[in-house]
């Protein structure tokens, strides 16, 4: 047997129930076995009543994980872990029945140490008509040089055995600003391990109306780019920092410009400026700014 565990942090959110739902749904390839562990990250242990009311095909262990620091979440996943791999989804997504044959599928041919799958956005009807058509909050990973080079837990197979997996854990000084998986991931590539992408191992995610606003992605967009900076930081010292920040102020001021230019086309308008607004986030990574700790505080409080 393969034995699959699917780990699901939470932090005060009603739609876990729903997460929970559609992984009881979910397509169980032959020959795997599945358990599901969910890590609450809440000070109380809020997420009990609605972990012990799911009613799933499969075990379910509740950790109780306290408290404000999703690294702490994920570590906790990671603790419990007893299986072959582990996925991990977000408390407010829904999985397709066929989501983890497809991850799965991808990892058996590939042979990749973390597959990741698409995110699909789902936006409500008052959602700003340029977000909705620009899909602003859907997730894919990047390419660079024809590989993917980091990647995100909110839709993530992970091979525990892997030598570039094995023994690592999320960055606690991370886990309130964000950017704990982009680091994650950035260091598993950096050990050698390969990321690949399924890409039609879709999960769904609404957009709430609090992150339906141009603010709410100019703070996400600027706070990837902190992440972005502290890792290159980590990586350059003394001229080769500069030369990086230099180049990160270059695009940053060439981002703005175009938007500029497309001031009358909201889409590619917004995409240039959240697109600076990374770069500018970048140049103070790079120099130690203050990180954006939005888990926890008005982020969590929303979640």
């Amino acid at each position: 047997m393969t034995r699959i565990d699917i780990a699901v942090c939470t932090f005060r959110r009603e739609a876990v129930s729903e997460t929970l739902a559609s992984l009881a749904r979910l397509t169980v390839p032959h020959g795997v076995q599945l358990r599901v562990i969910v890590a609450d990250n809440d000070i109380e242990p809020s997420a009990r009543e609605r972990v012990a009311a799911a009613r799933l095909p499969m075990d379910i262990a509740y950790v109780h994980c306290p408290a404000g620091n999703i690294s702490i979440a994920r570590n906790a996943c990671l603790d419990h872990a007893d299986a072959d791999f582990i996925a991990f989804v977000d408390d407010d997504e829904t999985v397709e029945p066929q989501w983890l044959d497809r991850l799965l599928a991808e990892a058996n041919k590939s042979a990749a140490d973390v597959v990741l799958g698409p995110v699909r956005a789902i936006y409500a009807a008052d959602a700003p008509a340029w977000m909705r058509r620009g899909d602003f909050h859907s997730t894919l990973p990047v390419w660079v040089g024809g590989e993917i080079r980091t990647g995100y837990t909110c839709n993530v197979l992970m091979r525990l055995a892997a030598p570039s997996i094995t023994g690592r854990r999320f960055d606690l000084t991370l886990g309130r600003s964000g950017g704990e998986d982009t680091a994650f991931f950035d260091a598993v590539h950096a050990a050698g391990g390969r990321i690949a992408f399924a890409e039609e191992a879709w999960v769904q995610e609404p957009v709430p109306a609090n992150r339906a606003r141009f603010a709410w992605l100019a703070q996400r967009r600027l706070r990837m780019g902190q992440t972005h900076g502290r890792l290159l930081a980590e990586r350059h010292e003394g001229f080769a920092r500069l030369t990086a920040a230099a180049l990160a102020t270059a695009k940053c001021a060439a981002c703005f410009t175009s938007a500029a230019a497309f001031v009358l086309l909201p889409v590619r308008r917004n995409r240039f400026v959240l697109r600076g607004l990374l770069h500018a986030g970048a140049v103070g990574g790079l120099f130690g700014a203050r990180a954006i700790e939005p888990y926890g505080t008005v982020e969590a409080t929303a979640r």
